[in-house]
């Protein structure tokens, strides 16, 4: 064994030289992959470096690259069986795509993950860009925990001004519905009382709906936020109608093709619902009304809860909202709420 004198020693193991330190107190053995010994030298003169500076990194951390921490993104998501896999699939697509998926995660500096944001925003919408940026933060907080990577670099912030206001009058829909075929427009019509995500009520089936009790269940770990969900539709009469037709029209397909169908909203012969785009876009169009989108529908139930003065706590347990801050997005105040408040004020006024 042979001492690099004051910088801790070098050794030989075949032909590859090998480097031993201590960092805090604990034995480091480190090879410098070459069979020269300047190499080794070289490599313990860094790290004595490294070690005097407080920034120590050592060669596990050194290694680890963008497509390590992906991975880890990754196997985080299906350990909390996460429903988003999709959207960060894409997220790490664009940015392996950008930075090399054999990037060193130590090269992923504050001032690259600046220019990724700045090209990108060329081409992509800003929420989208928070969302690539929001995987690779989580990527690196992942890193840490692991022993990965030391520390994360600070992520510049973007502010995104895409709240919509959209939402439908009761004339707006019912010229709506008379334009989109039979098979969806009792979807449609579930969405605009419920406020459900379209994807739970096209994937809600017959053993979720309790017809002697007159409710709708969502398992936990079935929604976007994880937890279940009851909606009471016996307490709303046109609900309840339409839940009820709905069971009767699947019963006689069923008698009619004599094979179960699971699914509440179905197609004509029992399919489920897919992709209604191009249907629900022309009904759009030719009510009138070009530009709506089907979660506007979602946006109009709170408004209407909060009309209706349901509490806040409750109205959320309805609609699916896990916290407050995204419900008040969707509880929108439109001309015809304030000139309601503003009718009030002077009512009140007047009897003084």
């Amino acid at each position: 064994m042979k001492r690099a004198r004051g910088l801790g020693r070098i050794y030989q193991r075949h032909s590859v030289w090998w480097v031993q330190y201590y960092v805090r107190g604990q034995l480091k053995r480190e090879s410098s992959g070459s069979s020269r010994r300047s190499d080794a030298v070289a490599l313990l003169r860094r790290r004595h470096a490294e070690i005097g500076q407080g920034r120590y990194a050592g060669p596990q951390v050194e290694r680890t690259t963008l497509d390590d921490l992906a991975q880890m993104l990754f196997d985080d998501y299906a350990a909390n069986r996460r429903k988003s896999v999709g959207r960060a699939k894409q997220s790490v697509g664009h940015l392996q795509e950008f930075f090399g998926a054999d990037a060193l995660a130590i090269d992923i500096t504050t001032d690259r993950i600046t220019t990724y944001q700045r090209d990108r925003m060329k081409t992509a919408k800003p929420a989208t860009v928070v969302n690539e940026l929001a995987a690779l933060k989580r990527m690196f907080t992942l890193g840490m925990r692991a022993g990965k990577v030391t520390q994360r670099p600070y992520f510049p912030t973007i502010r995104v001004q895409n709240a919509r206001s959209g939402f439908f009058e009761d004339a707006e829909l019912a010229a709506v519905l008379a334009h989109l075929p039979g098979d969806v427009r009792p979807l449609i019509e579930f969405l605009h009382i419920t406020g459900w995500r379209v994807g739970e009520a096209k994937s809600l089936t017959w053993p979720q709906v309790d017809l002697r009790a007159g409710v709708v269940r969502l398992e936990p770990g079935t929604t976007k936020n994880g937890e279940g969900r009851v909606f009471p539709f016996a307490h709303h009469p046109r609900l309840d109608s339409l839940i009820r037709v709905q069971r009767e029209r699947t019963t006689a397909l069923q008698r009619e093709t004599g094979r179960i169908i699971p699914f509440v909203f179905h197609r004509h012969g029992g399919k489920p619902i897919r992709s209604f785009h191009d249907a629900w876009h022309r009904a759009c169009r030719m009510a009138g009304v070009p530009g709506k989108l089907v979660h506007d529908l979602r946006r109009t139930a709170v408004r209407n809860l909060e009309r209706s003065g349901a509490s806040r706590s409750v109205a959320m347990k309805l609609v699916g909202h896990k916290t407050e801050s995204i419900y008040r997005r969707y509880a929108i105040v439109n001309e015809a709420d304030l000139a309601q408040a503003v009718q009030k004020v002077a009512a009140l006024d007047a009897r003084r």
